[in-house]
């Protein structure tokens, strides 16, 4: 795999199958480069790049990120990890490998290269804040021994090793902490809040309200945050992060469920249950450093967003009502 010399550059792209990971990869394609997709399957879904398996420019490998990588590209995006609280703790030793091991493997490819790296981390290094919104200063409220912190943690490190590769070998590194993030291609069952409601509404079954309903999220549009790894990913070196990318709109548990049910037009109710252990409370990306760094901003509204979501989810539901 030779790295091109023209306009276009080959690129990286781990964890490329998955949610994040596929809509990233529509964009870079859109935009001329030659992609190529690592992806373990684990979390990540063929289908959400099936159509891009005829492009002479696109490339899939399945591969654990666990283990050393050998190509050759320009620049690499390491979003492999799970993401969503059932899936990193089905397995939360090879959740911190994933993001750890990941992290080494990915930062001795672009070491050998010289190719510049981005990191998508994540809001969950702030833990349950103490701070809000949450600036990129804030050191964080992470509980290193509770349920969470398979993710939390790895990802922590995973920073950690990108900013001592940076300042150890000289390498060209970008961090990315992403918020909550929703839209088409979501799995129906990563127990997330934005999937859980709607399929829970399509379903006419009551939607499942965690705590008091009065914790608060804030909810940033896919291609709002494909547009910002994108920017960042093209920001002068000595941009190096982190950068919190979200959608600084705050909404509660309660609020984004009757937006749900209003737009799913569903009869459900609420079923309330216990908050799960180191749930945070308040979420809310404080996102001035990327509006002055990257002149980003979320420019799609949860109204907007929701639809297309919601339409996706449909989609999945009527596609298994046909199956035998």
């Amino acid at each position: 795999m030779a790295v091109r010399n023209g306009q276009g550059k080959r690129i990286l792209v781990t964890g490329g199958a998955g949610f994040v990971g596929s809509h990233l990869i529509d964009r870079l394609l859109e935009r001329g480069h030659d992609v190529l997709c690592a992806d373990n399957l684990f979390t990540g879904d063929k289908r959400n790049i099936e159509h891009h398996f005829g492009n002479p420019r696109f490339e899939f490998v399945r591969h654990d990120v666990c283990f050393p990588l050998y190509v050759e590209v320009d620049e690499i995006y390491n979003l492999a990890c799970p993401a969503s609280p059932i899936h990193y703790q089905h397995d939360p030793v090879q959740t911190t490998k994933t993001s750890v091991l990941g992290a080494i493997n990915m930062l001795g490819l672009a070491k050998r290269l010289r190719a510049r790296i981005l990191q998508a981390s994540t809001s969950e290094v702030y833990g349950d804040p103490e701070v809000h919104p949450q600036q990129e200063g804030y050191w964080g409220n992470v509980n290193p021994i509770g349920l969470r912190s398979c993710y939390d943690e790895g990802k922590r490190c995973a920073e950690t090793l990108f900013f001592d590769y940076h300042r150890q070998h000289g390498l060209d590194i970008k961090v990315a902490r992403i918020f909550n993030t929703y839209g088409p291609r979501m799995h129906p069952a990563d127990g997330r809040v934005v999937s859980n409601f709607i399929v829970q509404a399509l379903a006419g079954k009551p939607i499942t309200m965690y705590g008091d309903g009065t914790q608060t999220r804030s909810f940033c549009y896919v291609d709002d945050l494909v547009e910002g790894l994108i920017r960042l990913m093209e920001s002068p070196s000595d941009v190096t992060g982190p950068v919190n990318l979200g959608n600084p709109a705050e909404f509660t548990m309660r609020q984004l469920a009757e937006k749900v049910i209003r737009l799913t037009g569903s009869a459900s109710g609420i079923a309330f249950a216990p908050l799960p252990s180191d749930d945070p409370k308040q979420r809310r990306p404080h996102t001035e450093r990327a509006e002055a760094l990257l002149d980003w901003r979320a420019a799609v509204p949860l109204e907007e967003g929701l639809p297309p979501t919601i339409a996706h989810f449909a989609r999945l539901q009527a596609a298994a009502e046909t199956q035998p």
